[in-house]
């Protein structure tokens, strides 16, 4: 089992989403977080007064697949994902040991 994360600009949610569907993914999990890389913020004028936004809002999402489905999940991400600009995003995949369904006890695949 993976859990792959996905930190995409807000726009994109809803692209990211049907994609995910389209491939069989039936849960997923967001986060609103801001951040910088690259993209390093930007100024902006509010009454006169300039100031720098260092931290822009991104989505993180979370999704919890099985190991046979990772590239699928990766791939329907970028592409759905993806202006071509600074400050797309980044996906990650990390290895999960054990997975638990609070409600019915079930464990590992049976919980996703």
């Amino acid at each position: 089992m993976k859990r792959v994360t996905a930190i995409i600009k807000p726009f994109k949610l809803d692209d990211v989403r049907e994609a995910l569907s389209e491939v069989g993914v039936s849960g997923l999990t967001i986060s609103e977080v801001r951040g910088f890389g690259r993209q390093r913020g930007h100024t902006e004028l509010y009454r006169g007064a300039e100031y720098r936004i260092d931290f822009l809002p991104k989505v993180q999402l979370d999704v919890l697949v099985q190991a046979e489905h990772t590239d699928a999940v990766l791939e329907a991400i970028q592409e759905a994902a993806q202006t071509g600009r600074v400050g797309d995003g980044k996906i990650w995949v990390q290895e999960l040991e054990t997975v638990v369904r609070i409600r019915t006890g079930e464990r590992d695949q049976d919980a996703i």
